[in-house]
């Protein structure tokens, strides 16, 4: 993705820094759009404050770099590429610019449609980025005599958004659509509604000017998730793994499967850290699985990178036996 394809909002985030008379301001941008963040720091030192580029990996609207604006003494965090799901600021000022994309989408859609031709009632879902084009690209399958629905699950998402861990947008539609089509760049959140539906979901990528499936991949996955879920359930001792990241911390949600799994007769011991890496856990060589309560993409996404099970949440309920696969399947395996 280019940066250049992207509205990075300039004049109000100049009007923004001026309003709130911030002197230090902490700029967090997403890794496709850092190579951005010097001519941002420009742009706010213009206005008058002095600027800081966060150099850390962001890994979503969850990781919100609060605590490292306090600890920077900042007064402003701008953050860019997701809009607002966390309230919680801890008495920092914090702007979310979303960064609406301007790629052309009709191309990719196009190409869409043959991969569709089977499907007549359409899912739409798609990233903040391209959101305002939602209903241009109704009006598009409508052309191609297709049903498009746009769902609204009601909570914190705009319509027909999906984020890297909720879903929510799609699920409600799954009674009422046969397939998905996600509009965006790459695989990563087209993976994620054919893994919490189960349904067909076909990406319009409008950077790439194509269109493909991700159902075998994700039926890949499914199969090492079993795999996963075989290998931690001969497990006798399993870690709980609590994000510290301020919008990944389920402290009550790891207690909550602890003593599930502890009446199953499992081990367990509580574990809190920032990243969660293969490096993070070989440390503890007593556990033979873990739960992570933190982003469950970690799981789903990075499986191969760790050398223990790693289960999201609705996985730990099937080793302590209160769902099983098909119930798993239906649920989904993210917490919505």
């Amino acid at each position: 993705m280019k940066p250049s394809l992207f509205d990075f909002e300039e004049d109000r985030l100049k009007r923004e820094v001026k309003r709130l008379k911030a002197e230090r301001v902490l700029i967090q941008l997403p890794e496709g759009l850092k190579p951005e963040g010097s001519r941002l720091a420009r742009i706010v030192e213009d206005a008058g404050a002095v600027a800081i580029v966060s150099a850390d990996p962001c890994y979503g609207a969850c990781d919100l770099s609060v605590r490292e604006a306090k600890n920077l003494r900042a007064d402003l965090l701008v953050h860019f590429g997701h809009s607002r799901i966390i309230e919680r600021s801890e008495g920092i000022s914090v702007i979310y610019i979303e960064a609406r994309a301007m790629a052309s989408r009709s191309p990719a859609v196009a190409e869409a449609l043959h991969l569709l031709k089977l499907w007549n009632r359409i899912g739409l879902v798609t990233t903040i980025q391209h959101l305002h084009t939602l209903a241009d690209i109704r009006r598009q399958l409508l052309k191609a005599n297709k049903t498009a629905v746009i769902g609204d699950a009601s909570n914190q998402l705009y319509p027909g958004q999906i984020i890297g861990c909720d879903y929510s947008n799609a699920r409600v539609l799954m009674k009422d659509v046969d397939a998905f089509l996600f509009v965006g760049g790459g695989k990563f959140h087209a993976l994620g509604v054919a893994l919490a539906t189960s349904m067909p979901t076909v990406v319009a990528d409008p950077y790439e000017l194509r269109a493909y499936s991700v159902d075998d991949e994700a039926q890949k996955i499914r199969r090492q998730r079993w795999g996963s879920i075989e290998g931690a359930a001969k497990a006798q001792s399993l870690g709980i793994l609590i994000g510290l990241k301020i919008g990944q911390q389920r402290f009550e949600k790891a207690v909550e499967i602890r003593k599930k799994l502890e009446t199953a007769g499992k081990r367990t011991t509580l574990l809190a850290l920032h990243e969660i890496t293969p490096e993070s856990l070989m440390q503890y060589p007593d556990l033979d699985a873990y739960v992570n309560t933190a982003c469950p993409r970690i799981s789903l996404d990075d499986a191969s990178k760790f050398h223990k099970p790693v289960l999201t949440v609705n996985e730990s309920l099937v080793v302590a036996g209160e769902l099983s696969w098909a119930q798993l399947l239906r649920k989904g395996w993210f917490q919505n």
